[in-house]
């Protein structure tokens, strides 16, 4: 008989227990997941804003698109949770082997879904800079603090990257992991100030 294979599913865990699955060192999740959380919870609060900025603008092609792109993006988020873990599958296998080269093969994978990640979040910024004329006072807050979460996830996952890379003998890889990743944050937190002193000069 065929030994049964139980695939373990985290996006549709609670929040209990994802948080104890993530404080777990034996756990599969690791911090491309609990980043993946944070993104989807920073895209969340976009399409709150946007939701209640469109029950004042019916019919507003541009507010449709942010709330079309948040929904995709909380979404897409969410699966990226599982994806991380199977993303580092091949990591796993090559540590318990213990063959050098595979290892280092398998950490550049392992660290995909985090850099999705940091991209993402990119795209999210954008799409709050676009509804930030269009969001009333009382959905400016929501705004404000999925901005916040959306750097905190680049972050983390950026944190994660660097230090997958920091394992790499080639020099000049992490060189250019290390100066990418310090681009796409500059880029990222340069619309974040620009979205916190879009709304500081309309309080």
């Amino acid at each position: 008989m065929a030994e049964k294979i139980l695939v373990e599913v985290f996006k549709k865990k609670t929040a209990e227990e994802l948080s104890q699955a993530l404080a777990d060192p034996d756990s599969r999740l690791e911090t491309g997941s609990g980043s993946a959380i944070t993104a989807s919870l920073a895209a969340a609060l976009l399409c709150r804003a946007a939701a209640i900025t469109a029950r004042k603008q019916e019919g507003n092609e541009s507010l449709d698109y942010i709330l079309r792109n948040g929904e995709i993006l909380r979404s897409y988020m969410v699966h990226l949770i599982d994806e991380d873990v199977k993303s580092r599958g091949p990591l796993n296998r090559a540590l318990k082997e213990g063959e050098p080269r595979a290892i280092e093969a398998a950490r550049q994978p392992a660290s995909a879904i985090p850099a999705e990640i940091v991209n993402m979040m990119g795209k999210l910024l954008e799409l709050s800079q676009e509804l930030c004329p269009l969001c009333p006072k009382e959905a400016a807050h929501y705004l404000a603090e999925s901005t916040e979460l959306a750097l905190a996830a680049a972050a983390s996952a950026r944190d994660f990257i660097l230090d997958m890379a920091s394992y790499c003998s080639d020099e000049t890889y992490r060189f250019v992991t290390r100066r990418e990743n310090e681009l796409l944050m500059e880029q990222l937190e340069g619309r974040a100030k620009e979205i916190r002193t879009f709304f500081e000069g309309r309080s």
